[in-house]
């Protein structure tokens, strides 16, 4: 038997008079939010789960609707492989969960990350019933830009307990080879309740790796993705920013990328490690404004599209980091301009070494042919080039990203035209 850490929720409750009615109306809203533990748990870990009181009386219990008759829920803690201890309002009490019924393996952590999310849902419902609906709705319609109204962006937001006033950048997972997977070796296909399920497990999965639900909203939009919106200012992503590194001077659009990259490269090996199944992960720009989420989420399905298409699986995809199918790839003229900027913004300070490689490039790439063009010792056309890999992360005397550089100031030439 695994004992887990306690979990602490807090309910609203209208104003009692005496301890009598008081404990009357508190016992109904246990067992009413008991009820619905279990049951969502039940589905979602495919497993029998039963609540209990502090005296290890049964308050609610639950089979999943896969199991048919014959399983019944653990009504004993000895019966049960997990007690998950709960306190609702000083009342403690704990969750049971059985075996899974379908033969697939949960590991405890992620069971207990999951009661979370089931007791703060059922909460919530208490308090709005189709909140967690609404809530998935709104994210949807967010994503793809059509609300346009910020200040009714904010209102729902806020009725929806979601603060969008921080900057937010999205990180686009896909996890639809968990997600939509057969549930067992010969079958063709999944049901609709087994792919939420999954969802939600992989959701619980990541709101226990940022630690902080507040800093991460998370939705699954759909097709095995779950959309992410990571609060992407300098306080949220402390923990990921290397501080022995300066920051460039660039537009707010790549602002802290490094440390989005950092944190879903650790992200990802969170997620494998929870499901032991293979992902991967696009991140978008910060673009400023509520309506710049739609953006930000162009952005990261662009790279996720564009990325499992040249690098496989089980990577993260930034449009910074995709080469030239980035360019091959994007089909916003602006975005292209865009990112041509921020790749050659380290040397928007140095002319001289824009003016190598327009010469670099003119020669065809030729060291020599260079060289007498700039009447320069070839030494000092080879000290110029590793200052441009150096600054920039590409060198010039490799095909590809020579081939990169040439397009990024093709398009940064239109920057002006562009706009």
């Amino acid at each position: 038997m695994i004992t887990m850490t306690a979990i602490t929720v807090t309910a609203q409750s209208t104003p009692l008079r005496g301890a009598a009615r008081y404990a009357t109306i508190f016992t109904t809203q246990f067992e009413r939010v008991a009820e619905v533990v279990a049951a969502r748990a039940a589905e979602l870990l495919c497993a029998p789960v039963a609540v209990v009181d502090e005296a290890g009386a049964v308050v609610a219990r639950s089979t999943p609707s896969v199991a048919g008759a014959g399983h019944a829920a653990p009504d004993d803690p000895g019966e049960s492989s997990l007690r998950i201890p709960l306190r609702l309002e000083g009342q403690p009490g704990a969750a049971l969960v059985g075996a899974p019924l379908n033969g697939e393996v949960i590991s405890p952590r992620l069971a207990q990350v999951l009661v979370h999310l089931v007791v703060s849902q059922a909460l919530a419902r208490e308090r709005l019933p189709d909140q967690h609906e609404r809530k998935h709705a709104f994210i949807r319609d967010l994503l793809q830009g059509a609300i346009k109204d910020e200040a009714m962006i904010l209102r729902e937001a806020a009725i929806l307990g979601m603060d969008l006033t921080t900057p937010r950048t999205v990180i686009l997972i896909d996890a639809a080879d968990y997600t939509l997977a057969p549930a067992r070796h010969g079958e063709a296909e999944i049901t609709d309740a087994a792919v939420l399920r999954r969802a939600q497990l992989v959701v619980g999965s990541i709101v226990s790796f940022f630690h902080l639900p507040n800093d991460t909203i998370c939705a699954y939009i759909g097709n095995g993705e779950i959309a992410v919106l990571k609060a992407s200012n300098t306080k949220n992503m402390i923990r990921w920013i290397d501080s022995r590194r300066a920051a460039p001077e660039e537009s707010c659009a790549w602002a802290n990328l490094a440390a989005l990259k950092r944190a879903s490269e650790e992200l990802l090996g969170h997620l494998q490690a929870d499901t032991s199944s293979p992902m991967s992960i696009g991140i978008g720009r910060y673009h400023p404004g509520l309506c710049g989420i739609a953006r930000s989420y162009e952005d990261a399905r662009a790279a996720l599209s564009i990325g499992r298409r040249v690098r496989g699986q089980n990577g993260v995809h930034c449009l910074d980091g995709l080469g030239i199918a980035a360019f091959v790839g994007i089909s916003e003229e602006r975005t292209k301009v865009e990112l041509a900027t921020h790749l050659l913004s380290p040397l928007d300070h140095e002319p001289e070494l824009l003016g190598t490689l327009d010469a670099f490039f003119a020669s065809n790439c030729c060291p020599s042919s260079t060289a007498d063009r700039l009447s320069i010792h070839r030494n000092t056309l080879g000290y110029r080039l590793q200052k441009i890999a150096s600054l920039t992360g590409l060198d010039p005397r490799q095909f590809e990203e020579a081939m990169q550089i040439h397009l990024a100031m093709l398009m940064r030439s239109f920057r002006t035209e562009a706009r």
